[in-house]
């Protein structure tokens, strides 16, 4: 039961990030890409001629969910981002971004690098 709960509140949040980038002028491409053992990637969209890949993260409690963004985390959505480019033969500008979502409010972290 708990664990629905968790997988809806994070379904929740990233519905509420894929409505927020919408709204910037984003093209959602495709939602949790999964890249063979490399990992997934929350949210692929575009705009202005450059790919975002974007993780969500989110937390309903005291603790700020920034934290959940770690470097290996950030690893494996830089492998998947080149792996997904690769499949597709795209030779394009991209960017690595999160969406932080805290209690309803989204802030949008562009161009996160290691």
């Amino acid at each position: 039961m708990q664990r629905n709960l968790l997988k809806q509140f994070g379904n929740d949040a990233e519905e509420l990030g894929v409505r927020f980038l919408q709204e910037a002028g984003y093209v959602i491409v495709e939602r949790n890409y999964y890249a063979r053992k490399l990992g997934e990637i929350d949210i692929i969209a575009h705009r202005e001629g450059v790919w975002h890949f974007v993780e969500v993260k989110s937390a309903n409690a005291d603790f700020d969910p920034i934290y959940n963004l770690t470097a290996s985390k950030l690893r494996k959505v830089i492998n998947s981002a080149q792996y997904f480019l690769k499949e597709r033969s795209l030779d394009v500008s991209f960017s690595i971004d999160a969406l932080i979502i805290r209690r309803g409010e989204v802030e949008l972290i562009e161009n996160i690098t290691l």
